[in-house]
């Protein structure tokens, strides 16, 4: 795939690539998802549920050394769902929101959310297809 030089540049971060995994709240339920990338205001993340344009979310996730400018911090971050994509062929749903605040957490904190994450999955609680 290649880039248009000529394309005109809106994203007002740098973004970073960042595969990992976060927990995304929303509704009153948590569903897993993986990071693709992020930047200092925004995300973009696979997740085993859709999400509706405008959709108000909670994610929990370790923020890179590279944003923080320092160490690797567990953060629980707020946002609005800005597009989403379908699945398609068994690939999970790709989102894209805006993140408007975040929230330092303590490690521990972070490890039940993944936690919670784990057990509804096995349980059968989240929504889509099973992760590959």
């Amino acid at each position: 795939m290649s880039a248009d030089p000529n394309r005109l540049e809106r994203r007002g971060a740098q973004r970073f690539e960042a595969h990992q995994p976060l927990a995304v709240h929303f509704e009153g339920q948590t569903v897993p998802g993986f990071i693709q990338d992020l930047s200092g205001r925004g995300i973009f993340f696979y997740a085993e549920t859709a999400l509706p344009q405008g959709a108000i979310v909670e994610l929990t996730f370790t923020m890179p050394s590279e944003i923080t400018l320092g160490e690797n911090m567990p953060v629980r971050c707020r946002g609005r769902v800005l597009r989403a994509s379908a699945a398609q062929g068994g690939q999970r749903n790709g989102i894209a929101a805006q993140l408007s605040s975040y929230e330092y957490l303590p490690c521990n904190e972070l490890i039940a959310d993944f936690a919670r994450v784990s057990a509804d999955s096995a349980a059968g609680v989240a929504s889509g297809p099973s992760p590959r």
